[in-house]
């Protein structure tokens, strides 16, 4: 789509104000840098909450132990031109211990040791076996096996899950399957797919969306083949004092209750604005379940729980019920990885409502999994999603790269060595530092919130208009602009790329920003690109109401 020659038309913001946030995005990006090269402007883009910073010493032992993968298969067989064997496991792992030893003092071999060890160790891993698997893991040289996820991985990411996504829940996440896949989006897809194909979810079912929310759990219900009949569960609304506290009043959770709404999607913390639920709202979700809805299926997206203090997904309050889906991408600064697992318990009602399926739709499902095994009843829910995620019919090829796993693993033992929680601080510490930079440079109060972490911020240009400008400038605003015109002028007249709320269900005239992928720097100044702008539109209603004001 070209730049139009007026991006300020109320006209072509309506018709822009149609799409994605995410598509809007890309004329944003487009006017910013055009602004950025015809004005002294520093182009800066907070419309994406890619995290600019990484974990570097899992990478180095990563890389390390790639070295050592390479020596095991070159130890097998090496000829010309460029051909090696593949990892033998017999005696491997005393050929790992001596590369350690070998290898203490290179970048990674600290860390590589110290994983060694802890699986070793403290987890009970067979040393030729978890040897064997990661030369071979990260080698690539085996499709992956199992298909769901390898063996050491699971061993590995369970403890990490429940450390930080249950506050480090006793049974170090035992009683979890989870599922290796392509990032939190493929995570999204496979469990809308395998719902619907296990006939849990039904085209034209109830369904809810804890808004605002991520924009994929928005548009996926619309496509044709789910055609979902959408209940919005809105946090938005406006206290007594005028400000967000972006929390679920109990008469929006209660829409829950009815048990026609067979699903429920939520972000937690929140995408945006980025809050955690409280106490309060988590007690009412478990009220729900257990008194109206007990065969309430929930997806918690959990990708911004490492930023929040003292975080609890509903899979360790309600795990019976809850679908998790946690990427890596963001606390490790590896989207490119592609990182990500959904976990389900042991003990669920997935397995239960398909076990009490009608005949018809028992017998469709044999038919639909029966290449796989003598016992489709007995199948799990979570690897009737392995096997959706390959249509089934090449099951045997599914899962995760090898590769990515070994890479997922060490993260995950990264953050189970930091006892003292170390990265986590920082990680807390540089986020809130450039959450405060903005905000301070807006003039806009930001109250002290416990449940705030700050990885993205929502500022809805109407509360501010209300409080610094009064009543009548608010009424003005809607009428002379269209919402979608804060993002179109912060990118056109300083170079400045922001997401529309809007496109989130969110408030109509608020903006989000990402905290991740920026300086603190930069925040003061689109912190004041913001103020200048809602300034600016005051100015503008001065000058039509002189009288008035």
């Amino acid at each position: 789509m070209e730049t139009p020659k007026n991006p300020l038309s109320r006209e072509y913001q309506e018709e822009l104000g149609k799409l994605s946030p995410f598509e809007i995005k890309n004329q944003l990006i487009a006017l910013a840098q055009e602004d950025a090269r015809e004005s002294s402007a520093t182009y800066l883009n907070a419309g994406r909450g890619n995290p600019n910073w990484i974990a570097y010493d899992a990478r180095e032992a990563f890389f390390l132990l790639g070295s050592f993968a390479m020596s095991e298969c070159k130890r097998v067989y090496q000829a010309e031109p460029g051909i090696a064997g593949i990892p033998c496991r017999k005696g491997i792992a005393d050929r790992f211990e001596k590369f350690l030893a070998d290898n203490a003092g290179q970048a990674g071999g600290k860390m590589l040791a110290e994983a060694w060890k802890y699986m070793t160790e403290t987890l009970g891993a067979d040393r030729d076996d978890l040897a064997h698997e990661w030369a071979e893991g990260i080698t690539g040289d085996q499709y992956p096996t199992p298909p769901r996820i390898l063996k050491f991985t699971e061993m590995a990411v369970r403890p990490y899950m429940a450390q930080e996504m249950g506050h480090r829940a006793p049974g170090g996440g035992q009683d979890y399957d989870l599922f290796a896949v392509e990032g939190g989006t493929a995570g999204m897809c496979y469990v809308f797919d395998s719902l619907q194909a296990n006939h849990l979810v039904n085209a034209g079912d109830k369904i809810a969306l804890m808004a605002p929310l991520f924009t994929p759990y928005i548009e996926i219900p619309e496509l044709d083949r789910f055609n979902f009949d959408v209940v919005n569960v809105s946090a938005s609304h406006v206290e007594a004092d005028g400000y967000h506290y972006w929390q679920y009043p109990d008469s929006e959770l209660d829409k829950l209750r009815d048990p026609k709404v067979k699903l429920v999607c939520l972000i937690n913390p929140s995408n945006p604005p980025s809050y955690r639920l409280s106490d309060h709202d988590m007690d009412r979700l478990v009220d729900i379940v257990k008194k109206d809805n007990p065969n309430l299926i929930i997806v918690s997206d959990d990708v911004y729980g490492t930023f929040a203090h003292d975080f609890r997904s509903l899979m360790y309050i309600l795990p019976q019920n809850t679908l998790c889906v946690y990427s890596f991408s963001k606390y490790f600064g590896a989207t490119g990885w592609r990182l990500s697992v959904v976990a389900a318990a042991k003990e669920n009602i997935f397995d239960k409502l398909i076990a009490a399926l009608p005949q018809k739709e028992k017998d469709d499902l044999t038919r639909r999994y029966r290449s796989l095994t003598l016992d489709v009843p007995g199948l799990k829910f979570i690897d009737r999603m392995v096997a959706d995620s390959r249509d089934v019919a090449l099951n045997h090829t599914a899962g995760l790269s090898t590769p990515q796993q070994i890479m997922m693993s060490l993260f995950a033992i990264k953050c189970l060595l930091d006892t003292k929680d170390v990265y986590k601080s920082e990680m807390q510490r540089m986020i809130h530092g450039r959450l405060q930079a903005l905000w301070d440079n807006t003039g806009f109060e930001l109250l002290p919130d416990p449940l705030r972490v700050g990885y993205y911020s929502e500022i809805d240009f109407m509360v501010w208009a209300k409080k610094i400008y009064g009543e009548d400038f608010a009424k003005w605003l809607p009428t002379a602009h269209n919402p979608l015109d804060v993002t179109m002028r912060l990118a056109k007249d300083a170079a400045v790329v922001v997401l529309n709320g809007s496109g989130f269900n969110g408030p109509e005239w608020s903006i989000r920003t990402s905290e991740a992928n920026l300086t603190r720097s930069a925040y003061v100044t689109i912190g004041k690109k913001v103020r200048q702008i809602l300034d600016g539109y005051y100015e503008e209603y001065k000058s039509r109401f002189p009288n008035i004001c």
